[in-house]
């Protein structure tokens, strides 16, 4: 019985990860605790326990009295967004090119395989878990507990805009997608061959594909004189 209401935790962690990074379920969006409950067999113990997990990693807020909640993504926490995911980019990357093992080296080969098989197929769901697998993989890599956290929710606010805003259709759109499979590439390289100053050039170079594609859709005006190039 333990087992299985382990499994069911893990079951149920990892789905509400994926349909919060998938936009399924919306920013401020209530979790209903009692269908949850039902749904994976689960005591309000265990249950609390996998929403204080989810809080304490960027995917939800909990507010006393008043529930769980999916974390917000409001004008404040897209301003800092901008801000500081180029800081934090170049930073994890400089470390993970200081501090990555083979294993993860292989790991993060195999996520660049997955996120090509997902452009391949067209998919924009499984490209967008699959480049998100590959950038915490590089979180993994730095080994920085300070650092973790700050891009943890990073990671998951990038992963929502992208969901938000990415079409399949647009050709300009396909191109940055194949344009940031080459950086991965060569992020690799950097990595392997232990080029920090080269691996935190990178982050940067990728960081700003990434910004030129979103920040017609999401990054209010005022903030574009603030960031600069």
């Amino acid at each position: 019985m333990a087992n299985a209401s382990k499994q069911n935790k893990l079951r149920l962690y990892e789905e509400l990860k994926r349909t919060i990074m998938t936009m399924e379920l919306k920013p401020g969006a209530d979790f209903d605790e009692a269908a949850l409950s039902k749904e994976y067999g689960l005591s309000r113990t265990p249950l609390r326990e996998v929403f204080r997990q989810l809080a304490g990693e960027g995917y939800a807020d909990i507010h006393e009295n008043k529930g769980v909640r999916v974390a917000e993504m409001s004008h404040h926490n897209l301003r800092n967004f901008f801000l500081t995911a180029p800081m934090i980019y170049g930073a994890v990357l400089r470390m993970a090119a200081l501090n990555a093992t083979p294993k993860q080296i292989a790991g993060l080969k195999a996520a660049q395989m997955e996120f090509k098989a997902a452009i391949a197929a067209g998919s924009s769901i499984d490209r967008m878990l699959a480049n998100n697998l590959f950038h915490d993989i590089t979180g993994d890599m730095a080994g920085n507990e300070y650092l973790r956290p700050s891009f943890n929710r990073l990671l998951i606010d990038h992963a929502r805009i992208s969901v938000t805003f990415y079409n399949p259709t647009d050709a300009k759109m396909q191109q940055s997608v194949q344009t940031a499979s080459q950086h991965h590439d060569a992020i690799i390289s950097a990595i392997e061959s232990r080029d920090e100053g080269r691996a935190a050039h990178l982050a940067n170079e990728h960081w700003n594909l990434s910004r030129d594609q979103i920040e017609t859709f999401v990054m209010p005006s005022a903030l574009d004189g603030q960031l600069g190039h």
